[in-house]
């Protein structure tokens, strides 16, 4: 049904929170609410890039992914009161640039591999963080094109990310399945034209405006059973 299954990367094939327990060794007591707050910082400042200047042709504003991680680092450990040193910051996106990979990852692209579907991941991420991330967790050879925002200067939800799935592969909306943990993303997604399966790990609610996506499961290794 579908030729094409294209995934999101942090949060939905990489755990963005593997790095509280860094976090916590660093900051005993602030690890967790230190990734979650620098998680949605880091979201943040993507969203206020795009839609302060949702340029087509890119925003004026733009950051790389990397940068705009950096930055949100530095913001949380003001707003917590904590000292961040250059040792602290370069561990922490050293730890970052490898994140752990969730356990059904690798085998879930491996089995869509063997059904001679093409895969790729579409992500926030620059070229040189996807490249280390999926090198690091073993997914390089089961990924056909690691999509970058960084071609057209906005940060999701801008429907041009979505579009560089079709200006990559020889298909149509109808022959994707576009994969992601985040709901945000799932929805922009389904209301720019793909079919759309939410891994939604924490059983969370969907978000209340928009079209509900057309799959929903626990775990990447439920998309198998789809294909």
């Amino acid at each position: 049904m579908y030729k094409l299954i294209a995934f999101d990367a942090y949060g939905t094939l990489f755990d963005v929170y593997s790095i509280g327990q860094l976090a916590e060794e660093l900051f005993p007591g602030n690890g967790q609410a230190l990734a979650l707050m620098w998680r949605d910082r880091q979201i943040e400042y993507t969203r206020l890039v795009t839609m302060s200047d949702p340029n087509p042709a890119g925003s004026k504003h733009y950051l790389p992914f990397w940068d705009i991680t950096i930055l949100s680092l530095r913001y949380v450990c003001k707003r917590m009161a904590l000292t961040l040193t250059p040792e602290y910051e370069e561990r922490l996106m050293g730890q970052y640039a490898k994140l752990t990979a969730f356990e059904d990852s690798l085998s879930v692209l491996k089995t869509i591999k063997e059904l001679n579907k093409s895969t790729a991941i579409l992500s926030n991420g620059s070229k040189e963080m996807l490249a280390t991330v999926v090198n690091s967790g073993g997914l390089a050879p089961y990924l056909d094109r690691l999509l970058t925002v960084e071609e057209v200067r906005l940060f999701k939800t801008a429907p041009q990310v979505y579009e560089l799935l079709l200006k990559a592969f020889s298909v149509q909306k109808q022959d994707i399945l576009f994969v992601s943990s985040n709901a945000w993303d799932a929805l922009a997604a389904k209301w720019f034209g793909v079919d759309v399966f939410w891994v939604n790990r924490l059983a969370h609610p969907f978000e209340e405006i928009g079209e509900r996506p057309n799959y929903e499961g626990r775990s990447l290794s439920e998309i198998v059973a789809i294909l």
